[in-house]
This record gives C-alpha cells, sequence and structure tokens, in this order.
C-alpha cells in the first residue's frame, strides 16, 4: 500500500518509503542546524559584549545576522530552482563553516568587525536552512506532506537539549580565550550537515523546470489563500521573536535569576517543537484552517496570561503557550502556501514568502530592547494584541468563506 503514494507537489514521482526516509533526513539536517542556532544565541550576546568596545553595540552581531538571513532568502530560493535542494544545502552549510572559521578568528584577534562579518555568513545559510521544511513537502504526497513538515521542525526539541550543552562544554576549548572553541566545534556539525545531504535523494530540476517561470508573483499574491498563508507566518513568528527577546529582559527587571529565564527560554523551545510530533496529524484530521485558528488563539490566550500577571508561572506558562500557538500557526501557514503555487512557481513564491517573514523578524528584534526599556512588558503585549488579531480574523475568515484551498494549475505541473 506505501509503493501507491506518488509525490504530488512536485514533479517528479517517488514511491512513499523513500520519501518517508528523505523526510527523516531532512529532519536530522534541521535537529543539527537548530542545534547551531540554539548553541549560538546562547553565547553569541556574550562574545558581542566580550569584544566590542561601545557596549551598546553589543547585540549588532545578531542583528547583523538576522539581516543576512532576511536578505539571502530570495537568492537561495533561486539558486535552488537552479541546481537543485541537496547542492543548495550543501552549499549553505559550506558557507556556514566559513562563518564558524571566521567568528573563532575574530575572537582570537579580538575583533569585532570581523566577528560580525562571520554572524552575517552563518545568517546566510540560516535562510537555506529554512527551506528544509519545503524540500520536506516536495518529497512528500498530498496525505503525507503536513505530517513531513511538521516532522522536520520537530528536530528542533532535540536542539533545545543539545545547543546550550554543546555552548557550555566547549566554551573553554582554547582556554583563556572564551568562547571560540564552541565555533570550531560548531565546524564539525555543520560538515554533519553535508555528510547527511549526500544520502538525501531530491531529484534535480530539469532544465524545462529550470526556465519555466509560472504566473506573476503580483498574480499568485491576490489569491486569498495566499494572502492569508503569508500573513499568519509572518504575524506568527515576528510576534514570536518580539515576545522571546523581551521575556528574559522583562524577568531581570521584575528581579528574577538568570536561570529562572534560562527555565522559561527552554520551555519556549520546547513548545515551539515538541508539538511537531503531533501538530500534522491534527492538520491531517481536523484540517489546516482549524489548526491555524486554535493557534492563534493560544497566541490570544497568552497576552492574557502575561498582561494577568508578573509571577514565575506566568512568564513560563506565556512563553511555553506561545511556542506552541507559533507551532500550529507556522506548519500550518507552510502547508497552506504550498497549495497556492506550481512546481515551476515555487522558488519566487517561497523566497517572497520567507522574504516577508525574516524582515518582519528582523524589524521586531530591533525594536524588542526599546520597546522593553521604554515602555514595558505590558505595554509590548498589548502592543502585539493587532498582529495577532489580523492573523485570527482572516484565519477564521478563510475557513468560513467556503473557498477551495486549491490553485487553479496544478502543484503537480
Amino acid at each position: 500500500m506505501a509503493a501507491a503514494h506518488r509525490i504530488a507537489y512536485g514533479a517528479h514521482p517517488m514511491p512513499f518509503d523513500r520519501a518517508r526516509r528523505n523526510v527523516l533526513l531532512l529532519a536530522l539536517c534541521q535537529a543539527l542546524f537548530m542545534t547551531t542556532t540554539s548553541a549560538v544565541v546562547t553565547m553569541i550576546a556574550l562574545v558581542g559584549n566580550m569584544l566590542a568596545e561601545d557596549k551598546s553595540l553589543t547585540t549588532l552581531p545578531i542583528a547583523l545576522q538576522f539581516a543576512a538571513t532576511m536578505i539571502t532568502t530570495l537568492p537561495a530560493s533561486f539558486y535552488m530552482k537552479r541546481v537543485g535542494r541537496q547542492l543548495g544545502f550543501i552549499t549553505g552549510a559550506g558557507i556556514a563553516c566559513v562563518g564558524c572559521v571566521v567568528c573563532a578568528w575574530a575572537i582570537f584577534e579580538r575583533s569585532f568587525p570581523l566577528f560580525c562579518a562571520g554572524a552575517m555568513f552563518m545568517g546566510s545559510f540560516n535562510a537555506f536552512a529554512q527551506y528544509f521544511r519545503f524540500a520536506a513537502a516536495e518529497v512528500a504526497d498530498s496525505a503525507f506532506r503536513a505530517k513531513a513538515i511538521s516532522l522536520v521542525l520537530a528536530g528542533g526539541v532535540v536542539a533545545a537539549v543539545t545547543g546550550p550543552n554543546l555552548a557550555r562544554f566547549t566554551k573553554d576549548m582554547f582556554e583563556p580565550v572564551a568562547y571560540a572553541g564552541t565555533y570550531v566545534s560548531l565546524v564539525t556539525v555543520f560538515l554533519a550537515i553535508i555528510v547527511t545531504m549526500l544520502f538525501i535523494r531530491i531529484p534535480r530540476p530539469s532544465v524545462a523546470e529550470q526556465r519555466e517561470t509560472g504566473r506573476p508573483l503580483k498574480e499568485i499574491a491576490r489569491q486569498p489563500v495566499f494572502l492569508v498563508a503569508v500573513l499568519a507566518a509572518t504575524a506568527a513568528y515576528s510576534t514570536m521573536a518580539l515576545l522571546m527577546t523581551v521575556a528574559p529582559l522583562a524577568m531581570a527587571e521584575c528581579n528574577f535569576a538568570f536561570s529562572d529565564s534560562a527555565w522559561v527560554i527552554q520551555g519556549h523551545i520546547l513548545g515551539m517543537f515538541v508539538p511537531s510530533f503531533f501538530t500534522g496529524h491534527l492538520i491531517h484530521r481536523f484540517g489546516v484552517l482549524n489548526v491555524m485558528i486554535v493557534g492563534a488563539a493560544m497566541f490570544v490566550a497568552t497576552i492574557a496570561i502575561d498582561l494577568a500577571g508578573i509571577d514565575f508561572l506566568n512568564f513560563f506558562a506565556g512563553m511555553t503557550l506561545v511556542g506552541v500557538g507559533w507551532n500550529f500557526l507556522f506548519i500550518g501557514s507552510t502547508t497552506l502556501l504550498i497549495q497556492t503555487h506550481t512546481a515551476a512557481e515555487r522558488a519566487k513564491v517561497q523566497g517572497f514568502n520567507d522574504f516577508l517573514i525574516w524582515s518582519s523578524v528582523m524589524v521586531a528584534v530591533f525594536a524588542s530592547g526599546a520597546l522593553q526599556t521604554g515602555l514595558g512588558w505590558t505595554f509590548v503585549n498589548i502592543g502585539v494584541m493587532p498582529v495577532v488579531a489580523v492573523a485570527l480574523v482572516l484565519t477564521l475568515w478563510l475557513r468560513f468563506s467556503g473557498r477551495k484551498l486549491v490553485v487553479t494549475a496544478s502543484p503537480a505541473e
């Protein structure tokens, strides 16, 4: 029975067993990628503070990393349309290896500008890695697609444990030079991604597929399904990033210990990725829009919890719940987006989608510190209400409008 399943989203038929194997290997790549991300997030601000003469520039490296991700999303998408997913991911991981070496070198040389440059190299790979979820959709048939996307994102569960521990155990590898050892050790993680990619079989685009462009992006963007998918994903990611960045600052202002903030962030990360083991099943059973509505409702509940008090339980419950809400909305939006374009239109649609997402994330992260410092935790939560409301209202509208969740042209074309 399994052999009867065939890919519907891409142009190349693929047996179900091979598709499932590819998805599991992509999930491993996602776990390795998220391990590097969580390790870097654990220490990058500390390294910035150590290297920057002007301490107000402490968070510039991570801001530039987000900026590099945003800038690279479209070029990465079109590059993979030409050379294929496998070579694209290998190229991106190679760029990340260069970034790790540059960052380690910068730490040894105590060069803040060089460290910023290395962070941008690593941010460029992050743009490539965002397409792991789309690659999973491309090797899965319609019945398995939502589960495939969900399983790939489930790799983040591993990273919640491995990333911070990797940073902690390798921080003093080159003592007395702190943190350089972590960046050197991350090279091995990126090399592991490259090796894993060698065992993934995703057919390269044919010459005809490389040349086809499909409909203009303007025409695709007029689809209500497309608008809801993009706006819901953008709202979910930017709101989550803003609250995640601000929560430790708010807890510090409330005199919580660093260990308390660490527990809250770990709960948040687990909330983001643990549901991935069953989100795909929920989408398959109850429908993608119903799952997205529940996700948006969780954001509303998060705001209510945050506004209800500033006890540890408020912070922990609110940040964990916003992680789960992000999971439902983001996986649902990805599942929805791939129903709006054909294979020929894939590069520009996915690139445009991720460009908007990371643009919003960059703005949210840039603004987060000033908002918390100037206005406080209560205003931050009140301020994200309109963004959450837009995602919820639009998803409800699409759910009850009776519109079909398919495109005119078959995605298999």
